[in-house]
This record gives structure tokens, C-alpha cells and sequence, in this order.
């Protein structure tokens, strides 16, 4: 009957020390399992979000034109900015039948706050809205200089024309000296 005793107390003892061994190892693979789950659910919403995003960049393709349109009337560097407006103002004469003289002068400006300071904090939407003055001179017939002006205002751009002038060059040409502002964001 001893023997039997012992043999019983060995299996249990073998069964206690497997199991104490086991049962770290045990919630270890558990938690390691619920991290798999916490992390395919991760992946998950973030394939869902670029899944989003990827119609998004699909669904702005249509929009394309429209938003160079924006670009084209907002642009954001100064320094390509006059460049491209002074070359969409050459084009824009000589398709209208003028012949762009000379820039006379040309401003780039922050806009000032309500007190009188220049606006540099860049939180309101106007701060951000600088302006570009320019001023220049085409040569041509009225007619020509009158279907320039129609052109700049139906342009993409936001160009307001300040100040025109005009003098008699020869029969029926006039030199036209102009200013105008558009805006840079």
C-alpha cells in the first residue's frame, strides 16, 4: 500500500511542478494572442484609413483642373509668383495684340492689422493673403488693350486693375501704362 501512496504522490507532485512550469508559459502565449488581436485590428483600421485615403486621392483626380485653377489664382511662392505673373501678362498682351513694354515697378506686401503693425503670427486666414502690385506698359491699338483687359478679368487669377494711362504714340497705337494687384497666399 505504500507503494501505491507513493506512486500517487509522485504523480501528483510530476502533475504540480508540469503545471507550475506550464502556467507562465501559459498566460504568456494568452498574451501574447490577445496582442496579435489588438494588432490585427490595428492593421485593420489603418488599410481601412489608407483604403479611405486612396479613394480620396481617386475622387480629387476628377477635381484636378479645378484645383490647379486654385493654384494658378492663389500661388504660394513669391519669388515664382512674379515670374509667372509676368509671363502670363507678356502672353496675355501679345495674344490680345499688344506689345509688352517694360515693369515699371512691382511690390510684394504684407498686409497690415488693425493697429497699424504688419501681421507676422499666420493664425487668420488674411495674415497669410499678401499682395502684389505691379506696374507696366503695353503698346498697341484701344481695341487691343480693351480685349487685354477683358482677358485679365476673366482670368483664373484674382487681378484688379488699379490705375490706367495712356498716351499717343502714332496713328491709332497708344502706349498704355498700367497697375494692377493680385494676391498671393
Amino acid at each position: 500500500m505504500s507503494r501505491l501512496i507513493l506512486i500517487i504522490i509522485f504523480i501528483a507532485l510530476s502533475l504540480s511542478i508540469i503545471f507550475l512550469l506550464m502556467l507562465p508559459k501559459y498566460q504568456e502565449l494568452s498574451r501574447l494572442n490577445l496582442e496579435i488581436k489588438h494588432k490585427k485590428t490595428e492593421f485593420q483600421y489603418i488599410e481601412e484609413h489608407f483604403s479611405e485615403i486612396h479613394k480620396l486621392l481617386e475622387e480629387l483626380e476628377n477635381y484636378k483642373d479645378k484645383l490647379e485653377k486654385v493654384n494658378f489664382a492663389f500661388p504660394s511662392d513669391d519669388s515664382l509668383t512674379l515670374v509667372s505673373l509676368l509671363r502670363f501678362l507678356v502672353n496675355t498682351s501679345s495674344q490680345t495684340g499688344l506689345i509688352f513694354k517694360e515693369l515699371n515697378s512691382y511690390s510684394i506686401s504684407v498686409p497690415k492689422t488693425t493697429s497699424g503693425k504688419v501681421s507676422d503670427s499666420g493664425d487668420s486666414l488674411s495674415s497669410r493673403i499678401k499682395t502684389i502690385s505691379l506696374s507696366f506698359e503695353v503698346s498697341g491699338s484701344y481695341s487691343a488693350f480693351k480685349n487685354f483687359l477683358k482677358t485679365l478679368e476673366r482670368s483664373a487669377k484674382i487681378i484688379e486693375v488699379e490705375k490706367t494711362s495712356f498716351s499717343f504714340e502714332e496713328e491709332g497705337i497708344f502706349s498704355f501704362a498700367v497697375q494692377i494687384k493680385t494676391y498671393l497666399y
